[in-house]
């Protein structure tokens, strides 16, 4: 099952460098809860398609990330990873900050993703854009 479920979580990571959205209802449970800080504007907790779909909407609206993954591995149903968030703001900010997700994996859909970034600095850099 860990195979199965970092393949999944793969899928959705070129997916969304891709920009291709559709991964929401392909790959998604219809009641996936997201959450991440809630000082950040795409930030709190977001239920179902409408909520990831409004989550992901929002932090582009703000930014233009990249992942980049330095590890990645299976914890039982979950799969982490380690890496980066870099990018720039919409106004032209860069940062390049530590994040850790956390996929929540359940009969073969993402359940779950939470979302952890260096926040002071995510804020820092969307603050000098202002």
């Amino acid at each position: 099952m860990s195979q199965t479920n970092l393949d999944l979580v793969t899928q959705v990571y070129q997916a969304f460098g891709e920009l291709d959205f559709t991964v929401i209802e392909r790959l998604f449970d219809p009641e996936i809860e997201i959450k991440q800080a809630e000082q950040l504007p795409w930030g709190g907790r977001h239920v179902g398609y409408e909520g990831a779909t409004t989550y992901f909407t929002t932090m582009l609206a703000h930014v233009e990330p990249n992942t980049v993954p330095e590890s990645i591995f299976a914890a039982g149903d979950d799969v982490i990873m380690m890496g980066r968030g870099v990018g720039k703001t919409k106004d032209g900010v860069a940062f390049d900050v530590a994040q850790i997700h956390v996929w929540h994996l359940r009969d073969g859909r993402v359940a779950g993703f939470d979302n952890y970034l260096d926040t002071p600095a995510m804020l820092a850099a969307l603050g000098a854009s202002q």
